[in-house]
């Protein structure tokens, strides 16, 4: 296994006002991951455009993710070779983890960031919760009944995906389904708000680290 990061996730400016900063040049980051089960390679722009160039051999997951650039503002490019004749869990939570670590890597030393963000986010019938503390400790609470079986994607996979990328971007992610029936419904709305939560917690909102504790993990 092989992994590799290149980040610029510049410190911003000093803002003696104590205004909010504008958004630092470079928070990007290019991770590559290589198992016997996958090839994952990710690039991220937090401060993009939401352009989604995905392809992981999965459909549904594919279409995921596109939503989670579009709705997160994060220009994001992820490439996927996966032992998907097996079945798509390798896939999925592999991505997951690269996806983490590409988050982690591109926020570089998280001076500025907001930190909290929450959002619900509705899709028809489905209604999901998210919130977020980019608080360089990994822990996810998961409260959705997502079981379904659709022709090309295991539902229960989304709970891995969420499980893999919080652990790797060393984020505190809690996820609560509302309610719902749809399957793809349930899971659009909790990649969209995970999306919408990510966009605020990443947001750039002045010139100092949100901890008491002088750090937030940085890598």
């Amino acid at each position: 296994m092989t992994g590799k990061a290149t980040t610029a996730g510049k410190t911003p400016a000093a803002n003696k006002t104590g205004a909010a900063a504008s958004a630092p040049s470079g928070r990007t980051a290019s991770i590559f991951r290589e198992t016997l089960e996958t090839k994952v390679r990710v690039d991220i722009d937090l401060d993009g455009t939401g352009k989604g160039e995905i392809s992981t051999g999965i459909g549904f997951f594919d279409h995921m993710l596109k939503l989670f650039a579009c709705h997160s503002g994060f220009d994001l490019k992820i490439k996927c070779e996966g032992d998907t004749y097996v079945d798509g869990h390798h896939t999925v939570e592999d991505v997951g983890i690269v996806l983490g670590k590409a988050i982690n890597a591109a926020l570089g030393n998280k001076v500025g960031i907001a930190r909290y963000a929450d959002k619900q986010i509705p899709m028809d019938e489905s209604l999901a919760e998210v919130a977020v503390d980019i608080s360089g400790r990994a822990f996810t609470v998961f409260n959705a009944d997502l079981s379904g079986k659709g022709e090309h994607f295991d539902y229960e996979l989304v709970e891995e995906f969420f499980r893999a990328l919080a652990n790797a971007a060393c984020i505190t992610l809690h996820i609560n389904l509302k309610y719902g029936k749809n399957e793809h419904h349930k899971a659009e709305c909790i990649f969209k708000a995970f999306a919408r939560t990510m966009r605020d917690a990443v947001a750039i909102v002045n010139d100092r680290l949100p901890s008491s504790k002088g750090t937030l993990g940085t890598p």
